[in-house]
């Protein structure tokens, strides 16, 4: 980026923050926390329920309708390597569930979760696809070296690190590295990596990022050029990602999955370089949010949850008009300030589309059911319009596997 654009860049990061009013591994799970907001009745995802008037003058909201499209929106965690009908997310796959996230291995027990060889997660995923009555995500964090849920202790190829990769810099080599990653993807069904990491590695002391090798580079165009063959090769077998962790990981010293993390101090404007560049070049299919604090662009809410950083920033100054996916909405990150149902409300706010919940730091089989209850009585007290839910579905259904 050259002068002339650092400098525009940088009054228009300056605006938006003074106008704002208000991972050992990628998406583990973490705990939750509730807000003292009313609470409906527990309904699965397609329950018919009397149509509830908002206000007068409005429509009767079709509230059955409403929890199909909310439940579209929604990527669940869940424990097991086989799954019966009766299972909690079956029944929720088959009343309309988004998508799943799949894990090696579960956070609180360390035990297998979903993954314990190609063939059992293979029969895994076509259970879940079959129960769908439309086009079900699967996805999962396959970025490679050490965090990579299909490895070899569990009967897939090892991988290298991105740090690798980048240090290597051949686009020859990266081609190769990322076919591997893929063939693991499309063998058992994976529809959605929430890869490639493109935070820049400008804290080799990072324990989210640079402890893990998960960066490509602290260079932009090293990260640019790598991610890119990357994401295309991904397109190539009809694999979807999502660029992580915006607007920029690689400078914190905590990790959001389990504690606040702010680098208002260390971050710089150049960690959104690998995003403008990559949107500019159509090389996104979705951009991931991280839970981080940045005053600089916020001076109250985290990225994942500021219109400031999701409509202002990312959607309007970089132009990104395709869907954004969170970070796990159970992360320490928010949870410990907000509560789950507060956050998922500030996070329909600023704009996200894609809620992911890696139930891994508490389990809870009822998430599903308590999130559309959520958001349900969200639309009907006004907070968020249904107007705003459907702008999601739309973006979201461009993640969606064609068949």
């Amino acid at each position: 980026m050259n002068q002339v654009k650092d400098a525009r860049l940088t009054r228009r990061l300056l605006l938006t923050a003074t106008g704002s009013a208000a991972v050992a591994a990628g998406l583990a799970g973490c705990g939750s926390g509730t807000t003292a907001r009313p609470r409906p009745s527990p309904q699965p995802p397609g329950s018919p329920q009397s149509p509830t008037s908002r206000a007068a003058g409005t429509a009767p909201l079709d509230e059955a309708a409403l929890r199909r499209k909310i439940a579209s929106l929604l990527v669940v965690g869940f424990r097991g390597e086989q799954l019966g009908a009766d299972d909690w997310v079956m029944k929720a796959v088959r009343d309309g569930l988004g998508g799943v996230i799949l894990f090696d291995r579960d956070l609180k027990t360390d035990a297998p979760r979903n993954i314990t060889s190609p063939a059992q997660v293979t029969a895994l995923v076509k259970s879940l696809r079959q129960a769908s009555p439309g086009r079900l995500i699967v996805s999962i964090d396959q970025e490679g070296g050490r965090v990579a849920r299909l490895n070899p202790s569990n009967g897939f190829p090892a991988t290298r690190s991105e740090a690798e990769i980048g240090a290597e810099n051949s686009p020859a080599a990266t081609r190769t590295w990322a076919q591997g990653l893929v063939r693991s993807l499309t063998s058992v069904g994976i529809t959605l990596n929430y890869a490639p990491v493109v935070d820049l590695d400008v804290n080799p002391n990072n324990p989210a990022i640079g402890k893990l090798a998960r960066s490509f580079s602290a260079n932009p165009d090293i990260v640019v050029a790598n991610a890119t063959e990357e994401i295309q090769v991904h397109r190539a077998a009809g694999v979807k990602t999502s660029l992580k962790h915006f607007p920029g990981l690689g400078s914190a010293t905590g990790n959001t999955d389990f504690a606040v993390v702010d680098v208002s101090r260390t971050w710089h404007r150049n960690e959104l370089e690998p995003y403008q560049k990559l949107i500019a070049s159509g090389n996104v299919d979705s951009i991931l949010v991280g839970h981080l604090l940045n005053s600089q662009l916020d001076p109250k809410l985290p990225a994942s949850l500021s219109p400031a950083v999701v409509t202002d920033l990312l959607r309007g100054q970089l132009g990104w008009k395709g869907p954004v996916v969170s970070d796990d909405m159970q992360a320490v990150a928010i949870s410990s300030k907000f509560g789950r149902d507060e956050a998922v409300a500030l996070a329909l706010e600023a704009g996200l589309d894609l809620l992911v919940f890696g139930n891994q730091q508490t389990y809870d089989p009822n998430i599903v059911n308590q999130t559309l209850d959520d958001v349900v009585n969200l639309v009907r007290t006004g907070r968020i319009t249904e107007a705003r839910i459907d702008e999601s579905v739309a973006r979201v259904d461009a993640l969606r596997p064609k068949s």
